[in-house]
């Protein structure tokens, strides 16, 4: 009998120094993990302060914005900036929201379908230089646009489109290198069987596109939708080049007139910014399930 729980209690140190191993690694690896939390938070923090600052800077007054030592609340909360922008007719918000509204959509629009195609192209036709074309479109991501942008000034000024928003949103439906070379990855990752069964079955190349692949690559398609209007709605150098009516200005142009007119008025500039900026996190917070899955998507397949 000495010998059998001898021989248990071997057993059970045994088991204990196992689980001790195990348990070793979990403790560091939770620890890890708790590192890279709590880092994550810092810097969401540190990149969260000045839009902070901007929505709070908006309620306050001239002397809770320079006060010494600093209000990060308002108190009291004045609304008086917010009623003076929504009136202020050197900022019709209202006409600059619809403005950008248009801009970033036709430009988003033309993004998605001109690289939708082009990628879909590259990828899934099999036609003599194509991977030439392919070179040649990913090369253009080393051009920068401003070398681009005389010769194409020229064009639409003799094409007498200057001061409109044709030539903002023309050279969308003419591709981006970026936004090819993307969805291209996404198109290579899709079955070649999906493709020829949808053949046998007597479906055009064009239906194919339409109804069976743009469907699978809705994520990547929402990104490009979602950094197109990003990339338009913030626009400034676009818009002061090509457009002189003032009822055209999107709200980029429309806030750089608003802050020439009240140049010390810190609580109405801090309202225009919040006012510019809030329909974007309207558009992120749709979108974001599909914005993220297309990240992800795009890390995994690229």
């Amino acid at each position: 009998m000495t010998q059998v729980y001898e021989r248990q209690e071997v057993r059970l140190q045994k088991s204990v120094e196992v689980n001790d191993r195990q348990e070793r690694p979990r403790g560091r690896f939770r620890f890890q993990a708790m590192g890279r939390h709590l880092l994550l938070i810092i810097v969401s923090l540190i990149f969260f302060m000045p839009f902070y600052w901007m929505l709070s800077a908006a309620f306050k007054d001239d002397g809770q914005i320079f006060s010494t030592p600093i209000k990060w609340w308002p108190d009291p909360i004045h609304w008086n900036s917010l009623i003076q922008v929504w009136n202020d007719p050197g900022f019709p918000y209202l006409q600059l929201l619809g403005n950008s509204i248009f801009y970033a959509g036709m430009v988003a629009l033309g993004t998605v379908i001109s690289c939708a195609a082009a990628a879909y192209s590259l990828a899934r036709l099999r036609y003599p230089g194509r991977n030439v074309l392919f070179v040649l479109t990913v090369a253009t991501l080393m051009v920068p646009s401003i070398v681009t942008f005389i010769p194409t000034y020229v064009l639409f000024k003799y094409t007498g489109l200057i001061g409109s928003y044709a030539p903002l949103i023309i050279p969308a439906f003419l591709g981006n290198g970026f936004f090819i070379f993307m969805l291209r990855q996404f198109f290579l990752t899709i079955p070649w069987e999906l493709s020829e069964a949808a053949k046998m079955d007597g479906a055009s190349e064009f239906r194919i596109f339409w109804q069976i692949m743009l469907p699978l690559v809705r994520p990547a398609l929402i990104v490009v939708a979602v950094f197109s209007i990003l990339y338009t709605w913030q626009d400034f150098f676009g818009p002061l080049i090509y457009l002189s009516d003032t009822s055209q200005y999107p709200l980029s142009l429309g806030l750089f007139a608003f802050q020439g007119q009240r140049a010390t008025d810190w609580p109405a500039l801090m309202m225009g910014s919040v006012l510019t900026m809030l329909p974007l996190i309207v558009i992120f917070a749709f979108a974001q399930r599909y914005f993220l899955e297309g990240i992800t998507m795009t890390g995994m397949k690229g």
